[in-house]
């Protein structure tokens, strides 16, 4: 009988040295990013490593998607904890845009911060002639996955430019990586991708083939209007690109949803703002995070979690 006793002493002590871990595994975040070959996977890694190690008992998780688009759709149905996403594709969900992708309004999403901006990069090969957007006219061009971020930009773009999917030779919806693998094999004239300066897909492009890095005059942007802003890929970003190439960019977003708990979304805004040189050292394109446009352009509420931070600080 006594050994029974102390038997039972062991188990439930056991359980409750247990449960206060148990608890703490509860808190999980998992980050959405996008293709592998892309901006936001590099940083969504490293972000998860940052909050692992600075988020008392969290757990977190890297998923590899679509990018902005389905990132917003996810978040606003409680399937992940934080994404990134282009500004524009932020506005048109939190508007509930059909035509870019969501069919009503997600009213659940929540602001972190603006973080860098995407670069709109489009890369031709160089035997295609094309060096300017009106030489796209008849060739094949990859616009990204379909109702992805890129793809709404490459769309807006093109209108912008006076011209539509119509006036090309063939569209292709692929990711990042596909549309470079079909450039390689010559299947493809040309790639528009949306995202940081030095976008591994197209690194790797530039060698194995000559390529052109097409422009995109200053008054495409100004046509586009906010979220987008005229910008510069500077000489030397790819292999053979010799001069500055002028082209549109528009800001990116870190979104959560209304279900995160403030002190979660705290932390996970302040260790972001801690950690910049890890998320450098991830990908150069997170140099351009600043604390001091963290909440410039924000098309939704912010999180109170990320209020309070920011009151902290003084921006608000």
């Amino acid at each position: 009988m006594t050994i029974k006793l102390k038997l039972g002493a062991i188990v439930a002590g056991a359980a409750l040295s247990v449960a206060p871990l148990s608890a703490q595994a509860e808190q999980f975040i998992n980050i959405l990013t996008g293709g592998t070959s892309g901006v936001y996977y590099p940083l969504g890694v490293a972000l998860s490593k940052v909050y692992a190690d600075g988020i008392d008992g969290a757990r977190t998780q890297v998923q590899a998607t679509k990018a902005s688009v389905e990132n917003l759709n996810l978040l606003q149905q409680g399937k992940g904890e934080l994404g990134l996403a282009l500004g524009d594709s932020v506005k048109f969900a939190w508007e509930g845009n059909e035509d870019a992708g969501f069919k009503a309004p997600l009213d659940k999403l929540r602001g972190i911060a603006a973080v860098y901006p995407n670069y709109i990069q489009i890369a031709a090969s160089a035997e295609s002639g094309v060096t300017s957007l009106a030489d796209l006219a008849g060739k094949g061009l990859s616009v990204g996955a379909a109702k992805s971020g890129t793809e709404l930009n490459a769309r807006a773009i093109l209108e912008a430019a006076g011209m539509s999917y119509a006036d090309l030779g063939k569209v292709e919806y692929l990711p990042f990586a596909e549309s470079v693998e079909l450039m390689k094999n010559r299947q493809l004239d040309a790639t528009l991708q949306s995202a940081g300066l030095g976008v591994a897909s197209l690194k790797d492009l530039g060698t194995t083939q000559a390529i052109e890095i097409v422009s995109i005059p200053a008054d495409i942007a100004e046509k586009l209007g906010a979220p987008y802003i005229a910008a510069t890929i500077p000489a030397g970003t790819y292999q053979g690109q010799d001069e500055d190439v002028p082209t549109v960019a528009v800001v990116n977003f870190l979104v959560t949803h209304d279900g995160v708990d403030e002190e979660t979304a705290y932390q996970m805004t302040k260790l972001l703002f801690e950690n910049l040189e890890t998320l450098a050292a991830a990908h150069n394109a997170a140099a351009a995070i600043d604390l001091q446009k963290a909440i410039e352009g924000m098309p939704i509420p912010l999180h109170p979690g990320a209020e309070r931070y920011y009151r902290e600080q003084g921006l608000m």
